[in-house]
């Protein structure tokens, strides 16, 4: 059986994360991605490259930090 309307939005809504550069406070929104950089709305964090950096201060992937809701 699948969930109800208001459960898929409910999943829908939190389906999405943010990630925030520990060195700068640039956020990456899942949900928006970044087409600047390549990344059209939806493109997850894990699926931007490794060698990927912050747009705006250069550091790497690894120095970004989830956001809790």
């Amino acid at each position: 059986m699948s969930p109800e309307p208001a459960t898929q939005t409910a999943i829908a809504a939190v389906a999405y994360r943010k990630w925030a550069c520990a060195v700068c406070g640039y956020i990456y929104n899942e949900a928006l991605g970044d087409p600047d950089e390549g990344f059209p709305p939806g493109t997850r964090f894990e699926d931007i490259p490794d060698d990927w950096s912050c747009p705006d201060c250069g550091v790497t992937k690894s120095s970004f930090r989830l956001l809790m809701l």
